[in-house]
């Protein structure tokens, strides 16, 4: 019996990008979906640390691996790993471990703010366990984030792809949230540009 891999989304807009990616990568897993957009509002309000009690109690019966795509909330579910009994990761790392390989200076976009601050601790930590040095700048496309919200993501992928093509030094980019990845096909920059949807799954997937 293949036991399922439980993820963890705050928009439905993931449910079926993370399918397409099963279906496409890794035919015959089992994925189950919890979708819970009030964590990222109560993280962005009060803090991520704040929503560690409500993921305590939502992945308690998980009974299996646990991939979490929302990158505000991903190191508080990391961080209960050791009482959960089960592994627990956050789609960004398999991104920032590729991101401080590729170059020193990284450049992180994020449509919300509270996104910033995690994904640029997450490279740092990355960036110690491979013995390198990063530069890290952050920017926020905070314009683009209402068009998301209003189920514009024709608009809200195009306002992404066009922050990255202004971004010019950098070696490397990063699309902090899961729900940029598709603004990698839109943008013309030479600047390589990672996602984390992909590359997230297959690690959490993987033997």
């Amino acid at each position: 019996m293949v036991t399922p891999l439980t993820l963890v989304h705050t928009s439905p807009v993931h449910v079926p990008v993370f399918d397409a990616l099963r279906d496409r990568d890794h035919p015959g897993a089992v994925l189950r979906h919890l979708v819970v957009p009030e964590l990222l509002d109560r993280a962005r309000t009060e803090g991520p640390d704040a929503v560690a009690p409500a993921l305590r109690a939502l992945l308690a019966g998980s009974g299996g691996p646990v991939l979490v795509t929302c990158s505000t909330i991903g190191a508080v579910a990391e961080a209960l790993e050791p009482e959960l009994g089960v592994p627990v990761l956050r789609v960004d790392r398999p991104m920032a471990a590729e991101a401080v390989r590729t170059g020193p200076r990284v450049a992180v976009l994020a449509t919300v703010e509270s996104t910033l601050a995690p994904t640029a601790a997450l490279l740092e930590e990355e960036a110690g366990r491979a013995g390198r040095r990063v530069s890290i700048t952050t920017h926020l496309i905070a314009e683009a984030w209402p068009r998301f919200e209003a189920g514009d993501t024709a608009g809200y992928l195009t306002l992404v792809a066009r922050a990255a093509d202004a971004v010019t030094d950098a070696d490397v980019m990063v699309l902090a949230q899961a729900s940029m990845a598709d603004a990698c096909a839109l943008a013309t920059t030479p600047t390589p540009i990672l996602s984390s949807p992909a590359p997230g799954l297959a690690a959490a997937l993987a033997p």
